[in-house]
């Protein structure tokens, strides 16, 4: 039997949308709506037109840099919500689990660069399983590690990161360093188990979102590349800079 998902949609809003609400209570005059609609969209693997339009028409790349299907609302759910549950079964996996999902060390094995926030990062590193050096690459892309830089369409601090993917990695002040660096790298870390370490996939969910990389039906770095025109530009040149930006973190 099939479910039509637009009744799913309306089934989870009408059962979730109260206790959403209290959640993002204090974000309501910056966009909780939005912010709402988008990890529905996560959650069932559509976006609002996704029913109407085919896979690969333009989107708007303002839209896009909202992080629009970020994917959490099974963090406050529990994993029976999780479109991925069957790889990722909670929000904290240890960096054993991690390590083993990619089959390889996660964690550096060497020094890293150092930075003016040298002590957060190997601090999320070593709880996430996180390299030090893709953590750096991660924030001098999106904040050159500026602690207080607010983009455009309302990404803030280091990860730049938005309210509601905030609210749902548990960060209450995302200009708090150790807050946005954590949570960062929480929200790093599930892009990587969710597309079983394959970094590049992360990172374009990191960027576009984890729907919009799901929906290229690709399961591999290397696919990913054939079909790298299929992402917006910017999510392109993102797996560029953070990829050249971690060459210059190791050491």
């Amino acid at each position: 039997m099939q479910i039509d998902p637009r009744g799913s949609r309306q089934l989870l809003e009408l059962q979730l949308s109260n206790s959403l609400n209290e959640t993002n209570a204090s974000d309501a005059t910056s966009g909780s709506t939005v912010d709402f609609a988008s990890v529905m969209d996560g959650l069932l693997g559509t976006n609002s037109n996704s029913l109407n339009n085919t896979v690969g028409e333009t989107v708007d790349s303002a839209a896009l840099s909202k992080r629009s299907s970020d994917g959490l609302l099974w963090l406050q759910l529990g994993s029976m919500y999780n479109p991925d549950a069957s790889s990722v079964s909670t929000s904290n996996r240890d960096v054993g689990s991690l390590s083993s999902l990619l089959n390889k060390p996660l964690v550096d094995s060497g020094a890293s660069v150092p930075t003016d926030f040298e002590s957060l990062i190997a601090s999320a590193s070593a709880k996430y399983g996180v390299p030090e050096s893709l953590i750096k690459a991660v924030i001098d892309t999106e904040s050159g590690f500026d602690p207080n830089v607010v983009s455009s369409a309302g990404a803030k601090g280091l990860m730049q990161l938005m309210d509601g993917t905030a609210a749902g990695l548990g960060v209450s002040n995302a200009y708090d360093p150790a807050q946005n660096i954590d949570g960062g790298t929480k929200y790093l870390s599930l892009q990587l188990q969710r597309f079983g370490g394959e970094v590049k996939m992360a990172l374009a969910a990191y960027n576009a979102g984890p729907g919009r990389v799901s929906s290229l039906g690709v399961s591999s770095d290397a696919e990913l590349m054939s079909v790298l025109n299929r992402l917006p530009s910017e999510t392109q040149a993102y797996i560029s800079k953070v990829e050249k930006a971690q060459s210059k973190y190791r050491v």
